[in-house]
């Protein structure tokens, strides 16, 4: 029998565990997580208005409810936890699937200044990932800069943006929809240093931002012109041409009398957040211009935004994990279709998945098939790995050595609370536990 541990329980590691489950019927996953709960950014990072997308988890759950896998949350691997080595001693595999869990930064002056976030930050807060101590984003902000044209820029222009009307249907933690509902931000900047045809948002998430209602989208019409791929629709790959096309049409529409305004806005870049009164009053950008070989150059023309509110928004990277090897530069662990590379060679029995092996690229179904080639080879070493002598149950030794893992039931118990919680606020659905306080009663209120 082999026996896996797959360290992170996001679309990574539920893919994996899945894959498999479905190529070896002599396998036992455990698909450990230092959360409570399962899911990982399709919990914690999918904006909590969109429910079809968050409906994923339940293709998720399915998994984790295979008599082959078992969630075993609250286990921290790393320091102050689990070793590598120790992991090793007690699966005869390990896969990690951990994601990259900092954000890039943009290197500029006034970054720290109070009010610039990282759009992370802004997205923990609302999505009531128990880590979060932040708060207190739009208090006093009546406008608010998003550096960054991708999808999570986004999410967060549309969560600001958003009444809250809309917000109290969602699973939005109470205490993020108070100060969302009492946001006196009126204006939100959404600015890319490169062109339209470059931007990294979806059209789909892209036109949400004109059916929010009582708001109104301006597009500038002469940055749309600066950009050489506006000028031959024809040639521009779909996604890129959709893309054109919506901004072409936002920009067209005539002006109306709106309590809240998205202003999408391309070709500068940041330089400097300036400050006000000992925070961020505005970002200071340059003016760009196409280089003609897809990327941008000063223009040595500046503008400033006024924001009392800025969220960073340029991207993730990977963090060294304790124990295995790292690539710096690319924010990676070194691996060969998967398995580990040490020093230039593979390592049997350790492997990587999704955004710690590829970097943070693709969208929820990347993972699917960059984990089936992780566990392929995986299971072409399975000869190798298994032991001739059953090892003991990894959760007889976890407990042993003083680790309560968190098991399906603790998070059914975290599942029903949330479910509690909803109904006593009158919101209709369920509403997120807070904190970890929050999370660690629900669980113990499963053995009571």
């Amino acid at each position: 029998m082999l026996r896996v541990a797959v360290v992170g329980s996001g679309p990574s590691g539920v893919y994996t565990a899945q894959s498999l489950v479905q190529l070896e019927p002599g396998v036992l996953v455990d698909v450990l997580d230092r959360l409570p709960c399962p899911y990982g950014l399709v919990r914690y990072g999918v904006a909590p208005d969109h429910e079809k997308i968050k409906s994923l988890q339940n293709n998720l759950r399915t998994v984790l409810e295979h008599d082959r896998v078992r969630f075993l949350g609250g286990v921290l691997v790393g320091p102050g936890g689990l070793s590598a080595t120790r992991l090793r001693e007690l699966y005869d595999a390990v896969v990690y699937c951990v994601g990259a869990a900092t954000d890039r930064r943009l290197g500029i002056p006034g970054e720290d200044l109070p009010g610039s976030w990282s759009a992370t930050e802004f997205v923990s807060w609302y999505s009531a990932h128990p880590d979060s101590t932040a708060d207190g984003f739009v208090l006093g902000a009546r406008a608010a800069v998003v550096i960054g044209v991708g999808n999570v820029a986004v999410d967060v222009t549309r969560i600001l943006a958003r009444g809250a009307a809309e917000l109290s249907r969602t699973d939005m933690p109470q205490a993020a929809l108070t100060a969302l509902a009492a946001s006196g931000v009126t204006d939100v900047h959404m600015v890319g240093r490169r062109g339209p045809s470059q931007a990294r948002f979806t059209t789909k998430e892209l036109r949400e931002l004109g059916g929010l209602p009582d708001t109104e989208v301006t597009v500038d019409p002469g940055e749309l012109a600066l950009d050489p791929g506006c000028l031959d629709l024809a040639a521009l790959p779909g996604a890129q041409r959709r893309n054109v096309e919506a901004l072409r049409t936002f920009a067209a529409l005539p002006p109306r009398d709106t309590p809240r305004r998205i202003h999408l806005r391309f070709f500068l870049r940041p330089v400097e957040l300036l400050a006000d009164a000992g925070r961020v009053g505005a970002v200071r950008f340059e003016r760009t211009a196409p280089d003609g070989q897809g990327g941008v150059v000063g223009t040595g023309q500046f503008e400033e935004i006024e924001a009392q509110l800025v969220l960073r928004s340029v991207g993730y990277r990977g963090v060294p994990l304790d124990g295995l090897p790292f690539d710096a530069e690319h924010g990676t662990v070194p691996h060969l279709a998967g398995r580990v590379l040490r020093e230039g060679r593979t390592v049997p029995g350790e492997y990587v998945a999704g955004w710690i092996k590829r970097g943070p690229t693709g969208v929820i179904g990347t993972n699917r098939p960059d984990a089936k080639e992780t566990v392929t080879s995986l299971l072409a070493d399975a000869s190798a790995l298994v032991r001739q002598e059953a090892p003991e149950d990894p959760l007889t030794a976890l407990r042993a050595e003083g680790i309560e893992p968190v098991e399906w039931a603790g998070w059914e118990a975290i599942e029903r609370a949330e479910a509690e919680l909803g109904a006593s606020l009158g919101r209709g659905g369920v509403v997120k536990l807070p904190d970890w306080d929050a999370l660690r009663a629900a669980v113990r209120g499963a053995h009571t």
